[in-house]
């Protein structure tokens, strides 16, 4: 009897992390629905445009979400080879002209007939998987850094720096949770360091968000623009908000309203409240997530389960910091807020992981 009560027990998914993922993809569609109907409006002809195909892929995301859930994670560990290559045969793709679509200065798309996808945002659960079974695999040292090296150069080729800071941190927390050698993670953790300065300090385009970082007031009408009406949507929206759907910076005025500004469109409209209400909801998805991964059964699980958790805390620390001036804009997305299908979906998928490796959490 009791061992039919334990079994009965393990199967149970974490529901509060499944209800606290499902307010969360509903905000995000609304707040998406909101932010970008002028761009929606201007471009299509239908300000309705963006909130149709996010919807579209959250029902998507969402169907994986619930079947990945019922698959036992360690399907994960047979198909991280094979899901890693393809990855990496992607980010190739993306750098081919003809095949991969640039925009903005940057190659990060591809378009399979009508779909758009973007690698970037596939290689970072593919990466987690992978570095996952090479620490349950208990591989040399070289196993960890020459993919996540790999990785990194043809995500920098894009290019594309918030992304490779994102992967960095995915790949550096799962090779410390692993437990190598302390000097070896220290010692990778300065050239990593460097090296993303030495990227920086060589780029015209990333030196130049830098300075628009250090000295925001030098000039309004270029450089310093984005970040200028960010700060005045944020300021505008002062302690309560001009109220849901009232945001004046949403008209055209905000460079990227509905993706990687989001959060400021959600400070003016709902004020510091209101933000502080979805930064907490976030919170408690990052805190379920790293609770499931503490947790978890076995090395594969617990190296996979802070992979993601990391995938998502990075990401929320960097677009939130980029919007409130305290680090440079890199154009990450925020997660279930900013508008993207490969990202909702992506984001979507793992939380099914997630929530199957909470099955067998050891209680």
């Amino acid at each position: 009897m009791y061992k039919k009560l334990l079994n009965k027990q393990k199967l149970n998914i974490d529901k509060n992390f499944f209800y606290i993922t499902l307010i969360l993809t509903v905000v995000g569609l609304i707040v998406v629905a909101d932010a970008s109907a002028p761009q929606a409006l201007n471009t299509f002809n239908d300000k309705y445009y963006f909130l149709k195909q996010q919807s579209g892929w959250a029902l998507i995301g969402f169907i994986s979400m619930m079947i990945v859930s019922q698959i036992n994670y360690r399907i994960f560990e047979k198909l991280a080879i094979p899901a890693f290559v393809v990855s990496v045969v992607f980010l190739l793709g993306v750098l081919i002209p003809g095949i991969g679509s640039k925009l903005l200065g940057a190659r990060r798309w591809l378009y399979i007939g009508p779909i758009s996808i973007q690698p970037g945002e596939f290689v970072k659960l593919s990466l987690a998987i992978y570095l996952a079974k090479v620490a349950e695999k208990e591989k040399q040292i070289l196993s960890y850094f020459i993919p996540l090296l790999l990785v990194v150069i043809l995500v920098m080729l894009q290019p594309d720096l918030g992304t490779t800071l994102v992967i960095l941190c995915i790949g550096m927390s799962q090779i410390f949770v692993s437990g190598i050698n302390l000097l070896y993670f220290l010692g990778a953790s300065v050239v990593g360091i460097l090296g993303s300065a030495g990227l920086i300090l060589t780029s015209t385009y990333r030196r130049a968000r830098l300075m628009t970082f250090l000295q925001q007031s030098q000039d309004p009408l270029g450089r310093d623009y984005h970040i200028r009406q960010i700060l005045l949507a944020l300021g505008s929206g002062g302690l309560l908000g001009v109220g849901l759907g009232q945001s004046r910076q949403k008209f055209l005025f905000l460079p990227e309203a509905a993706t990687d500004s989001v959060f400021a469109i959600i400070g003016e409209e709902v004020g510091f409240i209101g933000a502080v209400i979805i930064v907490s909801l976030l919170f408690m998805y990052i805190a379920f997530a790293f609770r499931i991964a503490k947790n978890a059964p076995d090395t594969f699980s617990k190296v996979l389960a802070t992979g993601i958790a990391i995938w998502i805390s990075a990401q929320v620390i960097f677009n939130i910091g980029s919007n409130v001036a305290l680090v440079p804009l890199t154009g990450i997305p925020l997660p279930f807020f900013s508008y993207g299908g490969s990202a909702l979906t992506m984001l979507l998928f793992s939380t099914g992981i997630l929530l199957n490796i909470s099955k067998y959490e050891k209680k």
